[in-house]
């Protein structure tokens, strides 16, 4: 399959408005150089698992383990990204966007996690780069994204000190090979997916079900990223380098102190636990006394705290939901903790809409996110590096998708970004999540968040409504608060 092949259908941004950005009540304008972009994933659209020279990763193992997947799904062939970059690339261009937010499958590049390089892999990122710098779109490089080698995760995974120190090493090889071209690196993805998700709850790779092993795996994640960030630095380059959280608004829903802790807890293991480390150079108090309760804490070694805590030149913010949170029900549940305490959590609804992913929109956790980030934390350039939503898209008898719901959802928290920057926030970048439908984790193909819809079957891309609503956002820089958007 060539790049020439059912190529995309083109797109045609709504005209920017003409009054001058700023003289107009309804314009929301925002500042020069502001960045826009959307965001993806090497295992959710790349697919080519087995060509030229890639490994396995523990989603290939994952995902092919029945029962793991909703419908066997599997990134095997995802959307071909790997092999449609370019008409890819040209589809951005087309929507205007200025960054592209991709990540590096480390088993394309190291596929037994250490030792050998694989120059082939090398050279697909080293292409995508240079279309993408051709397009004058920025590419923004995120280091890992879930996708660890499977040799690794045989010797211990992300539990064990020494996957910290491969990073690190993998980071190296990565800004060796494109640091001259790639000037904005995040180390990791959500850390605290991949640490609790992985390996307390199983929901996902490598689907293990220990919260002591998830509690390691969340330090030497950290760790691995103080390492890399510092294995870069020493490379004397002009590299931005940052972490992306997966940040959210937490509520108690009440004043009982049951669910006043529960918050807590939440917003500990949640929130605290990686601004503070990466931010502060420490964890919070409260944060390690709920983790002791499932192992000690010997594996946090004089010096890490320091090496977590290197500087950093920005942080990446995905934002999604709120949670509101109970304390337990009478009496507290005997299932398998996904982490520590949270058999003494309950996740309630607030009564908000909801996604297709079945999480309440609200715009205003954004905005008390970026708020409570920028007043608790050193000053430090903000950027949101996912935002978006799964809605039930289908395609019109027109060949077109509608899709309306996902057009006022970002509308709103793009409207929440202004309202943080004119209060002072430093928020530098906006990344829509996700560029194109693809493989969601555990869903599947079951939830598309594209501003592309992708059809499986032929990888055809159609544009959706909110592709061409987002292209008149970038080529106005704002929004337009009338009818008429």
């Amino acid at each position: 399959m060539t790049d020439s092949d059912l190529s995309p259908a083109p797109v045609t941004p709504r005209e920017p408005d003409t009054q001058t950005l700023g003289e107009s009540a309804a314009d929301l304008g925002f500042p020069d150089g502001f960045l826009w972009g959307a965001a993806t994933a090497a295992y959710q659209v790349e697919g080519a698992v087995a060509e030229d020279g890639r490994g396995p990763s523990i989603w290939d193992t994952f995902s092919h383990t029945p029962g793991k997947v909703l419908g066997g799904d599997t990134g095997d062939v995802a959307v071909e990204h790997y092999h449609r970059y370019r008409s890819d690339v040209a589809l951005m261009a087309e929507l205007g966007l200025t960054a592209y937010r991709f990540s590096v499958a480390w088993p394309r590049v190291q596929p037994d996690g250490r030792g050998a390089i694989n120059q082939a892999g090398l050279d697909f990122y080293r292409r995508l780069v240079d279309e993408l710098l051709e397009h004058n779109i920025e590419p923004w490089l995120t280091l890992y994204h879930w996708d660890l080698p499977q040799p690794l995760e045989d010797a211990g995974g992300w539990p064990v000190r020494d996957t910290a120190e491969r990073f690190a090493e993998y980071a190296a090889v990565v800004h060796d090979a494109l640091g001259d071209r790639v000037k904005a690196w995040t180390t990791l993805n959500e850390p605290w997916c991949s640490a609790f998700l992985g390996y307390a709850s199983g929901d996902h790779a490598p689907g293990r079900r220990d919260a002591a092993s998830a509690v390691r795996a969340a330090h030497h994640l950290l760790l691995g990223h103080g390492l890399a960030t510092q294995a870069m630095r020493a490379a004397g380059r002009d590299t931005q380098i940052g972490i992306t959280l997966n940040l959210y608004a937490i509520s108690a829903a009440s004043d009982d102190p049951a669910d006043v802790d529960a918050a807590r807890r939440i917003d500990g293991i949640q929130n605290r636990l990686f601004l503070d480390a990466v931010l502060r150079g420490r964890y919070p108090a409260d944060v390690l006394a709920d983790f002791s309760t499932v192992t000690d804490l010997d594996h946090i070694r004089d010096g890490d705290l320091a090496i977590i805590g290197t500087p950093l030149d920005m942080l990446g913010i995905n934002y999604y939901t709120r949670h509101v949170v109970a304390g337990p029900a009478d009496p507290p549940s005997t299932a398998p903790a996904p982490w520590p305490g949270s058999e003494w959590v309950r996740f309630v609804s607030s009564g908000r809409p909801v996604t297709a992913m079945g999480w309440e929109i609200d715009s205003d956790g954004l905005l008390e996110v970026l708020r409570r980030v920028y007043a608790e934390y050193p000053t430090i350039p903000l950027y949101i590096t996912e935002n978006g939503a799964a809605f039930d898209d289908e395609v019109t008898s027109e060949g077109t998708v509608e899709d309306q719901d996902r057009i006022a959802y970002l509308d709103a928290h793009l409207t929440a970004c202004h309202q943080a920057i004119t209060s002072g926030v430093p928020l530098k970048g906006y990344f829509a999540w996700s560029l194109l439908d693809n493989f969601e984790w555990a869903w599947g193909y079951s939830k598309r968040f594209g501003l592309v819809y992708v059809d499986y079957l032929t990888q055809r891309r159609i544009p959706k409504a909110s592709a061409r609503w987002y292209a008149g956002v970038i080529a106005r820089n704002g929004l337009v608060t009338s009818s008429e958007d």
